[in-house]
């Protein structure tokens, strides 16, 4: 993974409007003619997890110098942990996102939405579209797979504590190699120091544990709703859908199926990986920016 440049952003926070403090990281120039970018990342991740790929797009590699913004929903990363796990919720959060774009005055965007924020990027699709220009959806799809749930909620906010940053890689080593077949041990260092935090020696996470409450509500023996009528909002937008070849949460049937839905999109399988793609290397890094040069270009 290419980790020789590094992401110039600005730390933004804005209020929601609970008064919660959130956080951004805003890459790039401030105003131009290419449309700006927007990164949601997935449930217990941050906006930490877009800085390679940000600030390639931000540099010029997506067509031009561009703005991108990645945020940290509340109770992650540098937004504050709310004291009501109850908020963390993804009409709560929608909320939040929009707060956020008023706050940067973004009207129209590019959207990249990893897992979760794949999610909150099809409800936009459906409340307001307008703001949508291209979508990017890291292994997110209309069919979430319950296996993926079931996986996930088995390890977001019960992780042990790891003592170093070795036992941080090998604490993920041991409960994602078997999704991730395809990443060096650069590339597992790199996942560890995006999902944990050292502060004075002690090691925590970079989301509010808390997180897990609300993955208990699902009720893993009912089947969850599909989510195609948001995903058909899309149709009239340039697509590009990313899949882990060894994902549990978004099925190639399901990819399948979106391809067919939305005969203009794109896609791309990214090997040796899982839910979700870690979008650090090379090759994810150079297709995303291709997409998006391709948007500005009016090539759709």
């Amino acid at each position: 993974m290419n980790s020789a440049t590094t992401p110039a952003y600005q730390s933004r926070f804005y209020s929601a409007a609970d008064g919660l403090k959130l956080h951004l990281r805003d890459f790039g120039p401030r105003t131009g003619a290419l449309t700006p970018v927007v990164c949601l990342p997935g449930l217990a991740r941050t906006a930490a997890d877009f800085d390679l790929l940000a600030t390639a797009i931000a540099s010029g590699r997506g067509g031009g110098p561009r703005r991108v913004v990645s945020i940290d929903y509340r109770g992650r990363g540098l937004s504050d942990r709310d004291p009501n796990w109850k908020n963390y919720d993804i009409f709560v959060e929608s909320a939040d996102i929009l707060t956020m774009l008023a706050a940067t005055g973004i009207e129209k965007a590019i959207f990249v939405g990893t897992s979760r924020g794949g999610l909150h990027t099809m409800v936009l699709g459906a409340t307001r579209p307008a703001m949508l220009r291209a979508v990017v959806m890291n292994d997110i799809g209309p069919i979430i797979e319950t296996q993926g749930i079931a996986r996930i909620r088995g390890y977001v906010g019960k992780l042990p504590t790891p003592n170093s940053w070795q036992d941080a890689i090998d604490l993920f080593k041991k409960i994602a190699g078997a999704q991730f077949t395809g990443l060096k041990d650069e590339d597992w260092e790199a996942y560890a120091r995006l999902t944990f935090e050292e502060k004075d020696g002690k090691f925590s996470t970079r989301y509010d544990p808390m997180l897990m409450r609300s993955l208990d509500a699902f009720d893993l023996e009912a089947p969850l709703p599909k989510l195609w009528p948001q995903f058909d909002g899309l149709k009239h937008l340039p697509l590009l859908v990313i899949r882990g070849e060894n994902s549990d949460l978004l099925s190639q049937a399901t990819l399948d199926e979106m391809l067919v839905r939305h005969p203009g999109a794109e896609s791309l399988v990214v090997p040796g990986q899982g839910h979700a793609p870690l979008l650090l290397d090379e090759p994810s890094i150079a297709r995303i920016c291709r997409f998006i040069a391709a948007v500005d270009e009016d090539r759709r």
